[in-house]
């Protein structure tokens, strides 16, 4: 890989998938389908069995293709989202998914339809570039920036300035690995910046008696098979430092040789998990690069143990008007309901819509007055505004239907057993993120779930099914921590048994006012696993991580 990325910029090379599209499927070399492709945010899709159909940790590649589309701080207008819906609905089968970096992803293209594709996405204003590939990947942001009474600050300019200077940037179309960033004026963190490489987060200090809105910093977040969460360094970065920092950053990884001679630990994270840096040392060197000194700073307050993913109708900070946060399970969306909530958008609202990192929707500047009307209209397209606790903290990676490293499939997996446990356990109180991953490398967050539910392979009755390993109270914010792993795992189509019995004891034995991570905080391994088993159970060890990092891990 690092020797592909020396001999080529993809971004500088298109006219090579052009001829693609004219010669067809079969004439895509290698080292465009298993890298270069990235760049462009572009992946060849899986044939439908996930890895256990292929070899080498991987799993064999259909002649189909999948894109994400990057969509900076989630923000996105009505006509926008009308031609992703046409693009889906002519190239992509009618299959679309938001994913937990804010961007939308297709699949079923073919590669004759990439250029045009990618032509039509550039007349929007949008593009593939940097969704995936070793470049700094989408910048996230609250996707209620500008709109949130609560809010600092409104940070989606800085967000989209990132976006604008660095993604797609010839200058780190090489950097060792991915590069997320993060950036919000939120007091919710609602886009984790606990799990970024780096993330700003707005922070107020009083200096010389005058009030200052400022950043936090924090570098060397990420899940995949080894979690880490981000280190915070003591200092106040002031607003026009900003994006000057986040790119000192990027450069001081860009320059990591050593990060370099591993893809399986070529993250910025390994640094402090290998290397040996530390806070101060990361400050030090943004600090040599910019040639400054920050001044060191407390973190202030840290976000509350709360939902963070503007679910539901609120009040926006523009009097008479409210923004609707809209539950779209697993981020699965048709063309239809994508063309009716541009549409609600424009009929009510000024045009504007915003993804968000929970794989949902928000619509924005609807009039007070209309937004029942709104409401009922978005329930009738099959979608929920008030969603139960189990629909409203479910996420799910790709999984077995479109990826090649996947295990087991998620998607249809996780709505069904969203639909259990709402019939099993309809008055759940609870606040709970329900994580489905289909394999090790977490792009299902199952690491800071509540619960989280990693995918693998087991024998049952003499079959080999889909099954899951369970880790337990993972959480970001105010008990900020990665899950535990608590030695159980159960075949799929036991999991509904054994979370109802998790819950009903956790019902049955919490202490006054005592909320589910709490408990899960008190609670051993043993007890935890023997809850879920309906009686005392040994532990069984997790499946390793694989040994490299496929080609198919952007």
């Amino acid at each position: 890989m690092e020797r592909l990325k020396r001999e080529k910029n993809p971004w500088e090379a298109w006219k090579e998938v052009q001829q693609f599209a004219r010669e067809g499927r079969t004439s895509v070399t290698e080292e465009w389908a298993g890298a270069y492709f990235k760049w462009w945010g572009i992946y060849t899709q899986g044939d439908g069995v996930g890895v256990t159909g292929g070899k080498g940790g991987e799993g064999k590649a259909s002649e189909y293709f999948m894109m994400r589309i990057g969509l900076p701080n989630g923000l996105l207008t009505a006509h926008q989202l009308h031609t992703i819906a046409d693009i889906t609905e002519k190239y992509a089968r009618g299959v679309a998914d938001i994913t937990t970096r804010q961007n939308i992803q297709l699949h079923w293209l073919t590669i004759e339809s990439l250029p045009e594709v990618v032509d039509k996405l550039t007349e929007i204003g949008l593009s593939p570039k940097g969704a995936c590939g070793d470049v700094l990947r989408n910048v996230t942001g609250c996707p209620l920036a500008g709109l949130d009474g609560h809010e600092l600050i409104d940070a989606s300019p800085l967000a989209v300035e990132v976006a604008r200077k660095l993604t797609a940037n010839p200058a780190f179309y090489n950097l060792p690995r991915k590069f997320k960033v993060s950036v919000t004026g939120c007091p919710s963190w609602c886009s984790f910046p606990e799990i970024n490489d780096v993330a700003l987060t707005a922070l107020k200090r009083v200096k010389d008696g005058k009030e200052e809105i400022g950043y936090s910093l924090r570098v060397g977040g990420g899940l995949s098979a080894e979690p880490h969460l981000a280190v915070r360094l003591n200092a106040f970065i002031p607003q026009d430092k900003a994006y000057d920092v986040v790119q000192a950053v990027c450069e001081i990884f860009r320059e990591q040789d050593v990060l370099r001679e591993s893809r399986t630990h070529a993250r910025i994270k390994y640094l402090f998990m290998k290397h040996g840096w530390t806070a101060d040392k990361m400050l030090a060197a943004v600090e040599e690069k910019l040639g400054c000194k920050f001044d060191p700073s407390e973190e202030g307050p840290i976000a509350d143990d709360v939902y963070r993913d503007h679910v539901g109708v609120h009040r926006q900070k523009q009097e008479g008007l409210s923004y609707i946060g809209i539950t779209v399970l697993n981020g699965r969306i048709s063309p239809e309901q994508m063309h009716s909530l541009a549409a609600l958008s424009e009929e009510h609202g000024t045009g504007e819509l915003r993804a968000t990192i929970g794989q949902n929707i928000v619509l924005v500047n609807i009039p007070n007055a209309k937004v029942s009307e709104v409401v009922a209209k978005i329930a009738a397209l099959g979608l929920e505004v008030e969603p139960t606790t189990f629909y409203r903290g479910a996420i799910a990676c790709t999984g077995t239907e479109f990826c090649k490293l996947a295990i087991a499939e998620t998607k249809g997996f996780n709505r069904w057993l969203v639909g259990e446990l709402e019939e099993r356990l309809p008055g759940f109180d609870q606040q709970i993120r329900l994580h489905v991953t289909g394999c090790t490398n977490s792009c299902g967050q199952s690491w800071i779930a509540d619960l989280g539910l990693e995918g693998k392979k087991i024998k049952k009755d003499g079959k080999m099914v889909d099954a899951f390993y369970f880790c337990v109270g993972g959480a970001v914010g105010e008990h900020a921590g990665i899950a535990r792993q608590i030695g159980f795992r159960a075949a799929a189509e036991d999991c509904p048994d054994a979370i109802e019995r998790l819950l009903l004891g956790y019902l049955a034995t919490r202490q006054p006012g005592e909320n589910l991570r709490a408990y899960f905080h008190r609670t051993s391994d043993e007890d935890l696993r023997a809850a879920l088993n309906g009686g005392a159970t040994e532990a069984v060890q997790r499946d390793p991580a694989p040994g490299r990092v496929p080609s198919n891990v952007g």
